[in-house]
């Protein structure tokens, strides 16, 4: 069987099996990995929403398991990421919620990030982020809702990091070799159209005024193929093909292309024109870090690194070794990241509580925190977001 044929089934049949384990009520178990700085309260943060989740919404009993990874991991034991910790998610787990990370800017012997290796090992190809306002600041100063999801293939493109550094007859010069894949587009491709799919029926559970999009599902697709007409020309005919093969996807779902350059214009004049973005690992790493300017802290969005049978939900922001320890970092960021995991793994009804349970809080305007321009602390924020629950 054709490999990304064979990847495709495997979204499907991921998607059929985790809707029928929530059905069945089954247990879900969920490996909690803090990390550095941050991490170590934000994590807990999100476990306390998801303990609250009253059982009509959540009906399966939630289990945790505490694993170790980071950098400062790895300046007492000499690994960043531990056998045992991928052990644990491999055998154990049917998720991870992950806190942030203290890479260094600077080379240090033996180590790398722990959060690149659990994409490796856990082939995690897809890093799924969401923006979502009800008044994000526009570059033009008005402030407009948005609810846009940055689908970013996360396995290739510059980021093989195959460099090298050659001595010219007119000094030094450097090459880095882009990879771009049929099979790993295919995978971005077909995460991007199933995704527009389930968001599309989340929305359908809110009334028609909660709902931020009101169109049909709809997919942008993100390349440079004007000029890198070799890669990014596979990747932009690729991703296509998923669509123009699929039925399903033809009579429900609504497809255009954006140029890199074009786009992050677009995105900070209009950001409400976009649905679901699909873009290489590169342009998708950018777009996705510019997009949290929109809502105006990175304690606000979430991600989650997804694959065909499993997902690591993940907070965008880092370790912010300024403020550990001190109860006032954003712990938003991470409770959405925890829904992220609920929904991708089949309990959308859960995931839809605590989003609108989020939102309600933000809306108010009376629970923040320092990055917002307000005095509340992390707990504080986590009981409100419980009492909406």
């Amino acid at each position: 069987m054709h490999s990304a044929l064979r990847s495709i089934q495997n979204v499907a049949r991921r998607a059929a099996s985790t809707t029928a384990a929530a059905a069945a009520g089954k247990p879900l178990t969920i490996g909690l990995i803090p990390a550095d700085g941050i991490g170590r309260e934000v994590i807990p943060a999100a476990r306390q929403v998801l303990e609250a989740l009253p059982s009509d919404v959540m009906p399966a009993k939630l289990s945790f398991v505490d694993l170790d990874a980071g950098f400062e991991y790895f300046q007492k034991h000499g690994v960043a990421l531990p056998t045992e910790t991928l052990a644990a998610l491999k055998s154990d787990c049917d998720g991870a919620l992950f806190g942030a990370v203290s890479s260094p800017s600077h080379k240090v012997a033996g180590y790398s990030s722990p959060i690149v290796g659990l994409r490796k090992q856990m082939d995690l190809y897809a890093n799924v982020r969401p923006v979502i306002s009800g008044a994000a600041a526009t570059a033009s100063g008005e402030k407009r809702a948005i609810d846009m999801l940055i689908i970013r293939e996360n396995t290739e493109c510059l980021y093989i990091k195959e460099e090298e550094l050659i001595d010219g007859t007119d000094g030094k010069y450097a090459i880095a070799k882009r990879r771009i894949s049929e099979f790993a587009s295919r995978r971005a491709g077909e995460m991007a159209f199933s995704m527009a799919l389930q968001r599309d029926a989340m929305r359908k559970q809110l009334p028609e005024s909660e709902r931020t999009w009101a169109g049909r599902p709809k997919v942008t697709i993100v390349h440079k193929s004007n000029v890198l007409s070799v890669t990014d020309g596979l990747w932009r005919e690729t991703v296509r093909s998923v669509y123009e093969g699929n039925s399903e996807y033809k009579a429900r779902v609504d497809i255009e292309e954006q140029l890199v350059d074009s786009m992050v214009y677009r995105m900070f004049r209009e950001p409400e024109a976009f649905d679901v973005v699909v873009a290489p690992n590169m342009y998708g790493d950018i777009i996705s870090d510019g997009a949290a300017a929109l809502v105006g802290s990175l304690g606000l969005v979430p991600s989650a690194n997804v694959g065909d049978s499993f997902v690591v939900g993940e907070p965008v922001h880092g370790s912010a070794p300024d403020i550990a320890g001190k109860n006032i970092a954003n712990p938003i960021a991470a409770i959405r990241s925890a829904a992220m995991l609920l929904e991708r793994t089949g309990y959308g009804s859960a995931a839809l509580a605590i989003y609108r349970a989020v939102d309600k809080v933000l809306a108010s305007g009376q629970i923040k925190t320092p990055d917002l321009g307000g005095k509340s602390t992390t707990s504080e924020v986590t009981e409100a977001v419980c009492k909406q629950l």
